[in-house]
């Protein structure tokens, strides 16, 4: 795993844009389709980044809850840049991703049919402008230079906090870089702001006690989420794969729960960290039941959490369109798990 990678989700590369208008749509589910018990046979590939709120999948992985829960195979795909696992999806390389809202909504805005089968997890701390000792609110940004990544959700997280001061991106200087870079941009000097997310933000922290959390995305919780989707062929062909999916994410959070500090290892790791750096990192990220995403996506998520970084989107010029939460979130395979 590459320790440079712990990008998150942006939005749909011009490749996957491209690559998307080549796929007709899947036929669409009619409502007495059952979703078999047994999982078809056959590898379900998954693209991951490296980012903690996906760090169940990796739990899933180490302790054999896939085929616990009939997967023959599943092959996690690591991935280090957006674009790059965006593009894979719409290709058909890969059955499912993990990715933030607002990139699954900038596929389906794209033409990718896709869906939202499950919700995985809110980022309450573990997203975050973080700034020095001469910046103490928002309002402060006006006229400074900031470090973040466009397109991002950084880039979402910082005009949602600017717009919340009465202020938007015209207020500040945009001096983008990648995550990765933003947090040591803020330690060299090279700025007085930085976006970023953890490991980045602990990283930071550590180095420099003047460094301050100045706007969380728990400020509006689910501002910062991420879902697992899967192209609607595959939900169509391979139903049974998507069910046993959502049941081994539930079964790795259930494992997560009863042994938190060996799972909290294995992300760690597969983050290309320690536990002890990430000790406080984890605290910061809510990860979603089963039972919660059974209320959830057709409950706060839809209703709420979707139309905020729907706006969100698209002040950040991320998208230019409306998406309806209808028409991308499939709750089926939720409700149909035991």
């Amino acid at each position: 795993m590459l320790k440079n990678g712990f990008l998150k989700s942006a939005g749909l590369s011009l490749a996957a844009a491209a690559l998307s208008l080549s796929f007709a749509a899947a036929p669409a589910f009619a409502a007495d389709d059952a979703i078999p018990a047994k999982p078809e046979a056959g590898t379900f590939k998954l693209g991951v980044e490296p980012w903690l709120g996906y760090g169940q999948w990796h739990v899933a992985a180490a302790k054999g809850l896939f085929k616990a829960n009939g997967l023959d195979d599943v092959n996690v795909v690591n991935f280090t840049e957006d674009k790059d696992i965006n593009a894979a999806l719409a290709s058909g390389q890969l059955d499912g991703a993990t990715v933030a809202t607002h990139t699954a909504m900038a596929m389906a805005a794209a033409g990718l049919p896709i869906k939202i089968v499950l919700l995985l997890d809110f980022s309450m701390d573990a997203d975050a402008i973080l700034a020095g000792k001469d910046v103490a609110t928002v309002a402060d940004l006006k006229g400074k230079k900031v470090a973040f990544e466009q397109g991002t959700t950084s880039d979402i997280l910082l005009n949602y906090a600017l717009q919340s001061a009465g202020l938007t991106i015209a207020d500040v200087t945009p001096v983008p870089m990648p995550a990765a870079d933003a947090g040591s941009a803020l330690i060299a000097g090279q700025v007085p702001v930085a976006v970023t997310y953890e490991p980045y933000l602990t990283a930071a922290r550590a180095q420099n006690a003047d460094v301050k959390l100045l706007f969380t995305a728990g400020k509006d919780p689910g501002l910062i989420s991420d879902v697992l989707v899967v192209r609607d062929e595959v939900a169509k062909a391979k139903p049974g794969q998507v069910l046993a999916m959502v049941k081994a994410w539930d079964a790795a959070l259930s494992d997560y729960k009863a042994n938190t500090k060996d799972d909290r290892a294995i992300i760690a790791k597969a983050v290309g960290s320690s536990a002890e750096d990430l000790s406080t990192a984890f605290d910061g990220v809510r990860y979603y039941s089963l039972a919660e995403n059974r209320s959830a996506l057709q409950g706060d998520y839809s209703k709420k959490t979707f139309v905020d970084v729907l706006d969100a989107a698209k002040k950040a010029g991320i998208l230019t369109q409306d998406v309806a939460a209808k028409d991308l979130i499939d709750p089926r395979f939720v409700d149909a798990a035991k």
